[in-house]
């Protein structure tokens, strides 16, 4: 809220009085629940609600911090040697997403820096394994662990999640970001970051990932740092998809990426349509509940399906007839477009996907055209939420909660399961939960064939 001071000033610009500039204010301020819920929401009473079903004995315990909706849970799960038992965030609406698909999980819906570090351990069974991916809005530097303290104003959430591997001291940890995180502050952040992790006490290894090489259907890159308390060993997961799209990160980071020498011996990365092409034909401001039964689904599309008949979300924004018409025009890039059919906007906003490759990075905004591109490669109308869901890697199984508006942001804002599940089948061997040989060890990508399985153990993976 702005001060009275400020209250009155705004209010004498535009003839109103500072009373009723303070009510509207405050009206919109509890209305709103935007997706980056750090830097705009206000801090509400923590709720805990205790999970409906106990961790099975025989599965690691993870704790998941900035837990969103929970894709990163969703493939730490996926992979069967690990059980989410607790989950933290902000808004409620990620926190409800959450808590439907993680039964073993207690949820936490509250600011992370005003929750007890002794609580948040005791609700997550002592995790041996810590995930999380916090908001790096504010991040500049990070002050020498030991100066961290619970409760300091002045903590970032990045520091926060430092702070609470310090004091929990899990085996492990995963911490994932954005690629953008390596250059901010002319690499000074990460350096602090690094530094941080290494003063509370772990070993670290890191690389950019482009979940493409992994079977997304999304040439999606994030930032992955692995730490271990006791100097243990992790080995970086093999590519299952063959992928060479260019990269975000500088030249010198260090990154999974496909040899060229085994070119042919993997498939190719999953196309826009493999993942979206079983989903019904429809118009802007459409709705379809069914699964189309004229064509086969793709292996990955099967997958997401599951034994599913209904389908759901599958509901397309409704455009206005100047936007249909840009759409209608509309190609690979905004260039596409007749000359001042458009005033402003990016280089790949008003555009199409196109169908025979990896989509582009999925956004909160993925069901409007002027967002980054996310036109449908043939019909006239933006993605739906089940088309964003899919390029995303949720199974259509995966149960979102709230508001249309609000799950498109969860979508958007979420880590693909198939980043989690691929890192979690790796940190399992580390822990010397799952043999190398075990029947479970090809489990990186549930959609591969015994003949890309087969394939593996010919590829291997450089730093470059």
């Amino acid at each position: 809220m702005p001060t009275a001071t400020e209250l009155e000033g705004l209010a004498r610009s535009i003839g109103i009085s500072a009373e009723e500039l303070a009510e509207a204010q405050l009206a919109y301020v509890e209305r709103a629940t935007p997706g980056e819920g750090y830097t705009t929401v206000r801090s509400k009473e923590t709720e805990v609600k205790e999970r409906t079903e106990e961790p099975p004995v025989d599965r690691i315990k993870v704790l998941d911090i900035f837990c969103g909706c929970g894709g990163l849970s969703c493939g730490f799960e996926q992979s069967g040697d690990f059980a989410v038992t607790a989950g933290v965030d902000l808004l409620g609406d990620r926190v409800d997403s959450f808590r439907r698909n993680h039964r073993f999980a207690t949820t936490i819906m509250g600011d992370i820096r005003t929750f007890p570090l002794d609580k948040l351990g005791q609700h997550g069974l002592a995790p041996e394994v810590i995930i999380g991916g916090p908001p790096c809005q504010g991040f500049s530097s990070i002050r020498p662990f030991r100066t961290l303290t619970e409760g300091d104003p002045r903590n970032t959430l990045i520091e926060e999640f430092v702070l609470l591997v310090g004091e929990l001291g899990p085996r492990w940890f995963v911490f994932e970001n954005v690629v953008g995180l390596l250059t901010h502050g002319r690499g000074a952040a990460f350096s602090a970051l690094f530094k941080g992790f290494e003063d509370a006490g772990y070993s670290l290894d890191w690389r950019v990932i482009n979940m493409a090489l992994f079977g997304l259907p999304q040439a999606r890159e994030r930032l992955v740092i692995v730490g271990s308390r006791d100097n243990e060993a992790f080995e970086w997961p093999l590519p299952t998809h063959e992928y060479s799209g260019r990269s975000m990160a500088g030249k010198d980071a260090l990154r999974l990426h496909f040899d060229p020498l085994f070119a042919g011996l993997l498939p190719s990365a999953v196309t826009v349509m493999e993942a979206i092409g079983d989903l019904p034909e429809i118009p802007a401001g459409g709705s379809a509940n069914q699964y189309r039964s004229d064509v086969i689904p793709s292996s990955y599309a099967a997958a997401m399906r599951g034994n599913r008949d209904a389908l759901t979300m599958h509901e397309a924004t409704a455009h206005g007839e100047k936007m249909l018409e840009i759409i209608r025009h509309s190609g690979t890039n905004r260039s596409a477009l007749p000359e001042g059919m458009t005033s402003s906007g990016f280089s790949s906003c008003y555009s199409r996907l196109e169908p025979d490759k990896p989509s582009v990075t999925l956004t909160v905004n993925f069901v409007h055209p002027s967002s980054n591109r996310c036109i449908h490669p043939y019909q006239d109308r933006a993605l739906t939420p089940r088309e964003g869901a899919r390029l995303q890697g949720f199974p259509d199984a995966f149960e979102f909660s709230g508001t249309r508006a609000q799950i498109v942001k969860q979508i958007g804002n979420a880590v693909p399961p198939i980043l989690g599940r691929a890192i979690a089948n790796q940190l399992a061997l580390a822990m010397g939960h799952r043999r190398p040989s075990g029947s479970n060890q090809n489990t990186s990508s549930s959609f591969s064939t015994p003949q890309e399985n087969a394939a593996l153990s010919s590829t291997r993976v450089v730093a470059g």
